[in-house]
């Protein structure tokens, strides 16, 4: 028999659009289950409820999944985990490394990424502004990390040459948009409709500014 959170995550993603494999469901599954074990604990989330945690954790998470483009990101401020390692299981080719300066929270995703087997994801224990990675990313993802002027400023040594900011936000945050618009223009603003989840959701793509595009 199949328990509430299977039928809820199933439902939510055909919602999305998204075609998961029976064993990504597996893989979200248990990823669930080692988050509810290990929030206790760490304190990960104040989202204790089972089916609360597949709607505002997986289901949030996999919301941008239609429209991400890239092969290579990091999730600044992962957390738990959000987004990152759903994005993972659902992209197995993409590759994901998971930066959080909370020791805690990185034991907890080497043992997520141990028990799924999940050869994609690298996690990494420091401060976004000490991260110097050999190689630069096509995207940056984050949720709910930091205003957008604050994003931009720390995180723009990580961005590959012609890549993208993915920044999930509630509502669209205008004041923050124009603080930064001399060096980021806002390529596109998704809104997000989360199975089960009434408060407002988007998904701004930003790039820098260049000089090209800037004259004239």
């Amino acid at each position: 028999m199949l328990s509430e959170e299977h039928r809820l995550l199933v439902s939510g993603a055909q919602q999305l659009g998204l075609d998961l494999k029976l064993q990504q469901i597996d893989q979200l599954l248990a990823y669930l289950r080692l988050f509810d074990k290990w929030n206790h604990a760490f304190n990960l989330s104040a989202i204790r409820e089972p089916a609360a945690m597949v709607k505002l954790h997986l289901l949030d998470s996999l919301s941008i999944a239609p429209v991400l483009q890239g092969e290579r990101f990091i999730d600044v401020g992962t957390g738990g985990g959000l987004p990152g390692i759903p994005l993972a299981i659902k992209f197995p080719r993409k590759s994901f490394t998971l930066l959080d300066s909370a020791g805690k929270k990185t034991r907890f995703l080497f043992q997520v990424k141990q028990e799924l087997g999940l050869d994609n994801v690298t996690v990494e224990n420091r401060r976004v502004e000490q991260y110097q990675p050999s190689q630069r990313f096509d995207g940056v993802i984050s949720r709910a990390f930091a205003s957008l002027p604050d994003m931009v400023k720390s995180c723009g040594h990580l961005l590959s040459d012609g890549g993208r900011f993915w920044a999930m936000k509630g509502q669209v945050p205008m004041e923050e948009l124009k603080e930064i618009e001399a060096n980021y223009t806002l390529e596109h603003c998704y809104s997000l409709q989360v199975p089960g989840v009434e408060a407002q959701r988007c998904l701004l793509v930003m790039r820098s500014v260049t000089p090209e595009s800037n004259s004239g």
